[in-house]
């Protein structure tokens, strides 16, 4: 049976940034449906991520970006129909571990200093908003994502993860080598850890934007293995 692909965006955006790769999932026959992810902490965001997962009839394979690499991770023991998981230029945490402490572990990137706190959420420098996660994309496309952004609260980045599916399921990852906002060395440890398919793309973070073909090309593999 085919599966349905379920996709989940990180901090800084939306839904919309799956546009791109929605199109042409569909143009290749495949349901996909992309999460407004809340962002208010990990383990309310993976219950409101599997409780959609849950309400789709078949098996999911479930795509994160970002922050939401943990998010799936999270999500996914908590329901019975995901087949595979696929990180994009994403955070893979272990069960008790944050993704703050996944990143101190590697070099800094350029995400801390652009951060901003209003009240207890981040969210990126308007003018930082294009170096940090998307130098590859016209500037004109970033001027919009920088005033439109949605703020992670700031519990997210530090609450550690419950029990992660990637121990059980198999897993694939678009490593963003160009990456300022998650530094491409923690990407790789994720990835290697998880026992991922790894495929390199330079390009920035929000991959799904810049590479689209690339990270459509990467979801079908993966659909098309554990189907």
């Amino acid at each position: 049976m085919t599966p349905t692909v379920v996709l989940v965006h990180g901090a800084f955006t939306d839904t919309g940034s799956w546009a791109g790769v929605i199109q042409r999932l569909q143009a290749a026959g495949i349901t996909a449906t992309a999460v407004a992810t809340p962002l208010r902490g990990l383990a309310h965001d993976a219950a409101f991520v599997a409780g959609t997962v849950a309400a789709i009839d078949g098996p999911v394979v479930l795509v994160g970006n970002s922050y939401a690499g943990a998010v799936i991770g999270a999500a996914a023991p908590q329901t019975s129909n995901v087949n595979a998981l696929v990180h994009i230029a994403a955070f893979v945490p272990d069960e008790g571990e944050s993704v703050l402490e996944m990143a101190a572990n590697f070099p800094d990137s350029e995400l801390g200093p652009n951060l901003r706190a209003i009240g207890d959420d981040f969210y990126l420098s308007t003018d930082g908003f294009r170096r940090v996660l998307a130098e590859d994309l016209p500037e004109d496309v970033t001027s919009l994502l920088a005033v439109s952004q949605r703020p992670i609260a700031a519990v997210a980045l530090g609450e550690k993860s419950g029990p992660v599916g990637w121990r059980t399921l198999p897993s694939w990852h678009a490593v963003a080598s160009a990456d300022k906002a998650i530094h491409p060395t923690v990407q790789r440890f994720g990835a290697q850890r998880a026992g991922s398919t790894v495929v390199e793309i330079d390009g920035s973070h929000l991959l799904a934007l810049s590479q689209a073909d690339t990270v459509t090309d990467l979801i079908l593999e993966a659909a098309a293995k554990t189907s």
